[in-house]
């Protein structure tokens, strides 16, 4: 609405104007949610999905208001036309002649742009703060499978199945008779030497049956734990230490507490196996393992590979799609010309086609990916927020600038190789031989 008809009426003060309030009424939002999630904290679910809500329309709002600085963009562009190269000069003066037709396209070029470049930032920096707040489930590299007592002779039978001749370790879990807990931070695993090795890492661990293992990065001063127990009703507890010994966790490794399961039996209580696991310093587990356990057992159980935090593609796909929604508006703006005269006039009507794609390419791109960072970067606030209750502190992430800058400049260039197919249809039609 904003563009005028002719290459030398100029945008209305009128839009520009509104387009600006409009973008700048966006860009306040935005700063608004970046700054009232710049805390390290708790964050309501709730509160935080309003805000993002909120960020994510005033993002529309300020891509809106950057509407009428398109044809803006084009009318300055025909006017310094003598400045840019030659053959960039008939371009301009030829993008300008019609920005009614022209000016939409490359408005979506430059909004196209700028969606895809605010996924590419939001995704890296999701990325880097989901991968500081990623906890490890097992060892790196074990297969677990977890399920409950009563399937526990089909899961060992689908494991020694899958994997003939793998060693398998057990961990147990105390019944539904009784109670037991250690009265310290990090899980507790109950087994035998077996299991001893697999946590600590190290396959000379010595093994007492009458001490746990404290798994941790630094030393206790203390050589012993408490524990917590009871075998029919809780009013019954009992507290009581046992001989402790502290190790380190191999790199990567988990910080656990080991009880030795003669020990747990020892003060009358009853266990039952609810874990298989495969030890990765005995036997590397893949995927595929992973897979065929978990076809075979179905819901019986739960199969898993730990392979450390992985980070999600599928962004890529949608910011693929929208990218060449870019590409095809800098190719509409060429596709038809107004103007068939001025290429039949020209000595290379091809060489023409593909610079005014170009150039209508660059005039979308180069202020999309500007406003995509901007948008980005603020954006990255509100979709950080951690709803947990003890939240890590945020982390920085790098901004995918290598990605920004490709896409800046294989989008022009793309539409320039399109331009030269274009003009052959364009130029073609009803023209006749220019005069000698």
């Amino acid at each position: 609405m904003a563009a005028p008809r002719g290459r030398y009426g100029g945008v209305r003060g009128g839009y520009l104007f509104r387009g600006s309030s409009l973008a700048g009424m966006g860009l306040v939002g935005m700063v608004i949610a970046a700054w009232s999630t710049r805390e390290d904290g708790h964050y309501d679910d709730f509160g935080s999905a309003m805000t993002s809500l909120a960020a994510i329309f005033s993002a529309a709002v300020f891509l809106l208001g950057l509407g009428p600085a398109v044809p803006w963009l084009l009318g300055l562009l025909a006017r310094g036309a003598a400045r840019l190269p030659r053959p960039f000069r008939p371009a301009a003066r030829h993008l300008a002649d019609d920005r009614r037709r022209t000016a939409p396209a490359v408005a979506t070029t430059m909004v196209a742009t700028a969606i895809t470049i605010i996924l590419a930032i939001i995704a890296h920096a999701g990325s880097a703060q989901s991968r500081a707040n990623y906890a490890p489930e097992a060892q790196p590299g074990a297969l677990v499978v977890r399920f409950s007592p009563e399937h526990a002779a089909e899961a060992e039978a689908a494991v020694r199945g899958e994997l003939p001749g793998v060693p398998i370790v057990r961990g147990h879990l105390v019944g539904s008779t009784g109670y037991f807990d250690v009265l310290r931070e990090g899980a507790t695993y109950i087994g035998d030497q077996a299991l001893l090795r697999y946590l600590t890492g190290n396959p000379a661990m010595s093994y007492d049956a009458g001490a746990a293992v404290v798994v941790a990065a630094e030393a206790e001063q203390d050589h012993s734990v408490r524990i917590d127990y009871h075998l029919t009703s809780p009013d019954a507890g009992t507290i009581k230490s046992i001989p402790a010994i502290t190790v380190e966790p191999v790199p990567d490794g988990l910080e656990r507490v080991f009880v030795p399961m003669e020990l747990v039996r020892g003060l009358g209580l009853q266990l039952d196996v609810e874990a298989l696991i495969v030890d990765p310093a005995l036997h590397r587990a893949s995927e595929a393992d992973r897979d065929r356990l978990a076809g075979r057992l179905g819901e019986r159980a739960e199969v898993y590979l730990e392979q450390g935090y992985q980070a999600s593609g599928d962004w890529r796909y949608f910011a693929g799609f929208i990218a060449l929604i870019a590409l095809i508006g800098a190719c509409v703006a060429t596709a038809r010309s107004s103007r068939p005269r001025v290429l039949r006039r020209m000595r290379s009507p091809r060489l023409l086609s593909a610079c005014r794609a170009a150039l209508a390419a660059a005039c979308g791109t180069l202020p999309g990916a500007v406003a995509g960072c901007v948008v980005g970067l603020l954006l990255a606030w509100p979709f950080t927020v951690s709803i947990d209750w003890d939240p890590p502190p945020r982390v920085p992430f790098d901004t995918p600038w290598a990605l920004i800058g490709l896409l800046a400049v294989a989008v022009p260039l793309l539409a320039a190789v399109a331009g030269l197919f274009v003009s052959g249809r364009v130029s073609g039609r009803g023209s006749r031989p220019p005069a000698p």
